[in-house]
């Protein structure tokens, strides 16, 4: 995969951009509603899964090669 954060950024502003279209009929308002609620669900994911990501990186910061073993994706390249 080869999606970063800044691509989920971008997707949530353009969510935000559709919610706010004046032309949009009630049935296309839920519609994105619908939508919106389903992508602040997985970012939720996404962003908890980066948050846990920095504080492995700060625990080997703080502690080093003794801790690798406990963290082992650490330091390997996602594939």
């Amino acid at each position: 995969m080869k999606n970063k954060l800044g691509d989920l950024n971008n997707h949530l502003f353009a969510q935000l951009e559709r919610l706010s279209d004046e032309d949009l009929s009630s049935e296309q308002i839920e519609q994105e509603v619908k939508r919106a609620g389903a992508m602040v669900d997985v970012a939720d994911k996404i962003t908890g899964n980066a948050e846990l990501q920095l504080k492995a990186a700060k625990l080997y910061a703080e502690h080093g090669e003794k801790i690798v073993g406990h963290l082992p994706q650490i330091g390997k390249s996602a594939e």
